[in-house]
C-alpha cells in the first residue's frame, strides 16, 4: 500500500514539474494532464472545456491505455451532454461525479445510442468526472473511464483525480494568462512598430533605452546605434538648454506636449511634436521618460508660410491705405501748388505775395516727396529713369547727414566713371535713408557709416539668383555698429521683423529696401557679424547713358488746341484751366464723365482729353474708350494721384498709356500736354 502511495506521490510530483514546463501553452497543459490522468488513475481520459458563452467545447484532448476501444473518446466527449442536469450542476459547483459498476441501463443513459450495441458487453464500467476550477471559475472538467468489467474508483483514485484536476486547472489558468499576455505584447509590439510616429524611451538621464523603427528612421540612424545614445545629441541649442528642466518634470510625474527641433545624424533638421510622459516601474517609481514623436516639419513650414502670407496681407493693406492717402493728398497738393504758382506769376517780382506763394510751392513739393515715399513703401511702384549714382549720392548727402546726427561720421567712396542705372531716383533715396536709419540705431554710441559705389561684372551664378549676370553698379552701405547674429540675419528682410525695443519700431526698413531693390531689377546682399558691423550691398543693373530731351522754359511751352479736362474735384479742374489757358489752349471743363460725353454730343471737338483716372461712375480709361469710339483720332492724357505702378494691377491703364502724376506744376503740365498733342495714339 505504501509502495502504491509513494508511486502516486512521485507521479504527481512529476506531473507538477511537467505542467510547470508546459504552462506556456494551454494545449501542452491539456496534453500533459490527460496523459498523466489516464496513466495514473484510469484506462482513458480527456478534458472538455467551457467556452466563453458557457457551453462546452468538443473534447480537446484524449488519452487511452492500450486495448481500450476508440469509442471511449466519443463516450467521454458526450458525457456532459447526456448526464442529468443535477449531476451537471454539481460538477459546475465543484463536486466530483463518480459512476462505478454501471449496469446496462446506466451505461445506456451515458453512452451515445449508436454505441449501445457495440458497448453492450459492458467494456466501460466506471466513469469519473472532476471539475477544473481556478479562482472560483469553472473552466471545464477532466473525465476518466475504466473498461474492466465490474471496475470501480476507490476513494484514493477519486482524491488522486481531484489533485490532478486541481494542478491542471492552475496550470491551465497560468497558460491562458501567458497566452493573453503574449497576444497583448504582440498586439502592442505591432502597434509600436507599425505606427507612423516615433516611440522613444530614455532613462532618467536622457539615455535611449528603446526606440521603434520609425524613430530610428526619423533620426537617420539604426536602432542598434541609437540605443545608449543621449537625447541631448539630437537636440538643437534651444532644446539642449531645456532638456534638464524637461527631465526634471518627468521625475515629478508630469507629462508634457511640446514642439522642438531635432538634428538628424546627417546634420539636417526636422521639427517634431513630443508627447512625453513619465515611465514607471512595477513599484510605480519613475525610471525614465516615454515619448511619442510626430514629424511636423511640413506643418511648421505651412505655418511659417501662413505667417508670411499674413504679413504680406498686412503690407498689402497698408499699401492700399498709403496709396489712397497719397492719391487724395496729391489732389490737394496739386490745387495748393498750382494756385500758388498762379499767384506767384501774377505777383510783383520781389513782393511779399510772391515770396509767400513760393513758400507755399516749396511746402507742396515737400508734401509731394512724402506721398512719393508712401507709395514707394505701399505699392512698390517705381518710375524708372536713367540715374547717375554720383549725382544721387551727392543729392542725398545732406539728407543722410541730418538723419545720422553729429555722433556718426559719414564717408563716401565713389569710383570714377560709374555706369548709369535704370531706377526710380526717389526710391533709391528712400532705400539709402532707411539703411542710414538702421545704421544709426546700431551705432548708438557713435561710429562710422561708409557708402561706396563701384562698377562690377557678375558672371552667372555670382549672385543668389544664378541667372543674374552682366554689368552692375554696386552701392555698399557699411556701419561699425553692433552687427547681427545668424538668427537675426535670416529674418532681416522680413516685414515687421525688428530687434528694436523702442515703441513704434515697425520693422519695415530693410523690407522696404528689399522691395525697392528688387523692383528696380537689382539684387541685395547682407553681410553682418556681432560686434563687427553690417554691410548691405545693392547690385543695380547698369544702363548705357542716353540723351535726355531738353527741358523747355515755361515761356516756350505755349501751344494751341482744344483740351477737354475731366476731373471730379471742381477746384482741381478749375486750376488746370488756369494753368492751360494762359499758354494758348482752349479749355472745356467737366466734373464727371457723363458731362464730358454730353459735351461731345453737343458738338464739341476737343483735340486732347485730359482726364483723371479714378472717378465715380466711370474710370478715365473707360471714358477714353467711349469717346474714341466716336473720334478715333482723339489724343488722351491721363492724370492721377496714384502712380502707374499702382494703377496697372487694377487694370486701369495699359502699358502705352501716358500719365502725369499729381501733384504737378505748370511746367510739368504744359510739357505733358504739348507732348500728348504732338504724338498721335
Amino acid at each position: 500500500m505504501e509502495t502504491a502511495a509513494r508511486i502516486t506521490h512521485d507521479a504527481l510530483t512529476d506531473l507538477t514539474s511537467a505542467l510547470t514546463a508546459a504552462c506556456m501553452r494551454a494545449e501542452s497543459v491539456l496534453d500533459v494532464a490527460t496523459e498523466a490522468a489516464a496513466r495514473i488513475v484510469g484506462d482513458g481520459g480527456g478534458i472538455r472545456l467551457v467556452r466563453e458563452d458557457g457551453r462546452f467545447s468538443p473534447m480537446i484532448t484524449q488519452h487511452r491505455a492500450q486495448d481500450v476501444p476508440e469509442m471511449l473518446g466519443e463516450f467521454l466527449g458526450g458525457f456532459s451532454d447526456r448526464v442529468d442536469q443535477g449531476h451537471l450542476n454539481r460538477l459546475r459547483a465543484g463536486a466530483t461525479i463518480v459512476f462505478t459498476s454501471m449496469d446496462q441501463q446506466e451505461f445506456q443513459k451515458l453512452a451515445p445510442p449508436q454505441h449501445w450495441t457495440n458497448l453492450a458487453g459492458g467494456r466501460i464500467s466506471a466513469v469519473l468526472a472532476c471539475p477544473l476550477i481556478s479562482d472560483g471559475a469553472f473552466l471545464g472538467y477532466l473525465a476518466l473511464a475504466r473498461t474492466t468489467p465490474g471496475a470501480t474508483y476507490t476513494d484514493t483514485d477519486v482524491e488522486t483525480a481531484r489533485m490532478i484536476a486541481e494542478h491542471t486547472a492552475g496550470a491551465l489558468h497560468t497558460a491562458r494568462s501567458v497566452e493573453r499576455l503574449r497576444a497583448s505584447e504582440d498586439r502592442y509590439r505591432n502597434i509600436v512598430e507599425t505606427t507612423l510616429d516615433g516611440v522613444w524611451q530614455f532613462d532618467r538621464d536622457g539615455v535611449t533605452t528603446f526606440a521603434n523603427a520609425q524613430m530610428a528612421r526619423m533620426l537617420g540612424i539604426s536602432r542598434e546605434e541609437l540605443l545608449g545614445l543621449s537625447v541631448r545629441g539630437f537636440l538643437d541649442n534651444k532644446g539642449q538648454q531645456r532638456l534638464a528642466r524637461r527631465l526634471e518634470e518627468r521625475q515629478k510625474g508630469r507629462s508634457e506636449v511640446y514642439e522642438c527641433r531635432l538634428i538628424r545624424a546627417d546634420g539636417t533638421a526636422l521639427w517634431v511634436q513630443m508627447s512625453a510622459a513619465p515611465l514607471l516601474d512595477q513599484e510605480g517609481q519613475v525610471v525614465g521618460s516615454l515619448a511619442l514623436v510626430s514629424d511636423i516639419t511640413e506643418r511648421i513650414a505651412a505655418r511659417d508660410m501662413q505667417r508670411q502670407l499674413d504679413q504680406l496681407r498686412r503690407v498689402d493693406s497698408l499699401g492700399q491705405l498709403a496709396g489712397g492717402i497719397a492719391h487724395d493728398f496729391n489732389n490737394l497738393l496739386t490745387v495748393i501748388a498750382g494756385s500758388a504758382e498762379v499767384l506767384a506769376s501774377d505777383a510783383e517780382p520781389g513782393s511779399d505775395v510772391e515770396a509767400m506763394a513760393q513758400s507755399i510751392m516749396r511746402a507742396a513739393a515737400s508734401g509731394a516727396a512724402l506721398t512719393h515715399q508712401l507709395l514707394a513703401f505701399g505699392r512698390r511702384s517705381p518710375t524708372a529713369h536713367t540715374v547717375s549714382v554720383p549725382e544721387l549720392l551727392d543729392g542725398a548727402r545732406d539728407l543722410l547727414t541730418r538723419a545720422l546726427g553729429e555722433h556718426i561720421d559719414l564717408r563716401f567712396k565713389i569710383d570714377e566713371d560709374l555706369w548709369m542705372v535704370q531706377a526710380d531716383r526717389g526710391e533709391l533715396e528712400q532705400a539709402l535713408a532707411n539703411l542710414a536709419a538702421n545704421a544709426r540705431d546700431a551705432m548708438g554710441s557713435g561710429g562710422r557709416l561708409t557708402i561706396e559705389a563701384h562698377n562690377t561684372v557678375i558672371d552667372p551664378g555670382g549672385l543668389e539668383d544664378e541667372a543674374a549676370s552682366g554689368r552692375f553698379v554696386v552701392l555698399a552701405v557699411s556701419d561699425t555698429g553692433s552687427g547681427m547674429d545668424p538668427e537675426t540675419r535670416s529674418h532681416a528682410f522680413e516685414p515687421f521683423f525688428t530687434t528694436k525695443k523702442a515703441r513704434g519700431a515697425a520693422g519695415l526698413g530693410l523690407a522696404t529696401v528689399y522691395g525697392i531693390v528688387h523692383n528696380s531689377g537689382g539684387h541685395i546682399r547682407l553681410v553682418s557679424d556681432p560686434g563687427i558691423g553690417t554691410t548691405v550691398k545693392i547690385f543695380l543693373p547698369a544702363k548705357e547713358a542716353t540723351e535726355e530731351p531738353p527741358i523747355l522754359p515755361v515761356e516756350n511751352l505755349r501751344g494751341q488746341g482744344h483740351v477737354l479736362v475731366v476731373e471730379d474735384q471742381p477746384e482741381l479742374a478749375q486750376l488746370v484751366r488756369y494753368l492751360l489757358q494762359p499758354a494758348g489752349y482752349t479749355v472745356t471743363v467737366a466734373t464727371d464723365p457723363a458731362a464730358a460725353v454730353s459735351h461731345l454730343h453737343a458738338g464739341a471737338r476737343p483735340d486732347l482729353l485730359l482726364t483723371d483716372v479714378v472717378m465715380p461712375g466711370m474710370t478715365g480709361l473707360e471714358l477714353a474708350r467711349e469717346l474714341r469710339a466716336h473720334y478715333p483720332d482723339l489724343r488722351v492724357l491721363f492724370m492721377s494721384g496714384y502712380t502707374a505702378g499702382v494703377l496697372n494691377p487694377r487694370g486701369h491703364l495699359d502699358e502705352d498709356s501716358t500719365l502725369i502724376q499729381k501733384p504737378f506744376n505748370r511746367e510739368s503740365l504744359l510739357t505733358a500736354v504739348a507732348k500728348a498733342l504732338g504724338t498721335r495714339r
